[in-house]
């Protein structure tokens, strides 16, 4: 039996989750009868193998033409090493242009079959290209063939969204604790000290700019922080995450600043919490995006404030903070278990403030299960 050791700086992945992986990807690839794939998304590629570089092609086969042996990554000399630590089960080949050496690799091992490629990431120029290098080859478009496969998170990727979402709650509460959410204060001073609180906590990285929005800005759904001071009364809406092993977690609270809530913010406050855990109630395997986000959609329009709530209800999280599947009066999918999403319902006044509430759920059977734990009550800070 093959040991597998874990993979430098993700201690819980190990090589068996990469080969787990891409045994799912060639067999939905065997179902649609397409012989290999060429992967050249670059989340995608980390996804199947564990090399996170800025450059890289992947060549994956199907059993009946080589099998997990006949895996190929193609990066430049920049990653030699890198790849070889990353990715030590799998073949390395180094060329600057990745995408093309693995096709002219392809056409010479597997002349006459059907290739698979991510349409929706290669370009018109670079299809052109992959074509004329491996002209014995059937290109077909198998997009979002992977994305499909990383909706659902295995045991190690639940740990790292764990650990993601733990880094964000720690560093909120440290930033309550420590008093640093307070009139005078810029929305610029409190997001960068909030980043670098995410950074003393274990964050490899923040999941994307942090949003502080005070005031009338709370009315705004991804105000950028600037050097407006925050004010005594205000909504501060606080939408912020951390990366953890190359996963993300996305959390928002809403606070009032220094002063008893106004009954209309208590108001609207009460009527986002109410949304935010319909929402979460709907969530169960087999659900339809559409109706989770009706669910916590309807508690809103039935308030009258349906023109309020001018965004979907949420997405999925993972290597990207924005991924499959969509929690959207647009969507057309279901949920699966182990499925990441946010749940993040708002309402917005213009000229007066807004809330939005958002939680990182993982989606299982019975309840889901909620990975950000930062109170949920309307707080005054």
């Amino acid at each position: 039996m093959v040991e597998f050791a874990p993979v430098p700086g993700l201690p819980e992945v190990t090589r068996a989750h990469f080969v787990n992986r891409r045994e799912r990807l060639r067999e939905a690839l065997a179902q649609r009868g397409v012989a290999a794939m060429l992967v050249t998304g670059l989340v995608n590629i980390r996804y199947l193998s564990g090399f996170s570089g800025s450059n890289g092609a992947l060549l994956v086969v199907t059993e009946q033409h080589g099998g997990d042996g006949a895996t190929t990554l193609c990066t430049d000399g920049r990653y030699t090493t890198q790849a070889a630590e990353q990715a030590p089960d799998i073949d390395v080949e180094i060329a600057r242009a990745s995408a093309v050496a693995l096709a002219k690799r392809a056409a010479d091992r597997l002349s006459g079959v059907t290739l698979g490629f991510e349409s929706h990431l290669v370009t018109v120029d670079q299809h052109t290209k992959l074509i004329a290098e491996a002209p014995t080859l059937t290109w077909t478009s198998v997009p979002g063939i992977v994305e499909t496969l990383r909706m659902v998170k295995d045991d190690a990727e639940a740990a790292l969204l764990r650990r993601a979402c733990a880094i964000g709650d720690s560093a909120l509460a440290e930033l309550i604790a420590s008093g640093s959410l307070r009139p005078g204060r810029t929305e610029l001073d409190v997001a960068r000290e909030l980043e670098s609180l995410m950074f003393d906590a274990g964050a490899d990285a923040v999941a994307f700019e942090t949003i502080v929005a005070a005031g009338a800005h709370s009315a705004i759904p991804h105000h950028r922080p600037v050097r407006s001071e925050l004010q005594a009364g205000d909504f501060v809406k606080i939408d912020f995450g951390a990366v953890a092993g190359g996963y993300h977690s996305d959390m928002t609270r809403t606070f009032v600043l220094g002063a008893e809530p106004q009954q209309w913010q208590r108001d609207v406050y009460e009527l986002v919490r109410a949304a935010q855990a319909a929402g979460r109630g709907a969530l169960a395997p087999g659900a339809a995006g559409a109706d989770v986000d009706g669910a916590a959609r309807a508690v809103i329009t039935d308030a009258g404030y349906g023109e309020r709530f001018i965004h979907s209800l949420g997405h999925g999280v993972g290597l990207e903070i924005h991924e499959a599947p969509a929690l959207a009066q647009t969507a057309t999918g279901r949920l699966l278990s182990s499925t990441a999403v946010t749940v993040e319902p708002g309402v917005y006044l213009p000229g007066r403030g807004g809330v939005r509430i958002e939680d990182t759920l993982i989606v299982r059977e019975g309840e889901p299960e909620l990975l950000t734990h930062t109170s949920k009550d309307l707080t005054v800070v």
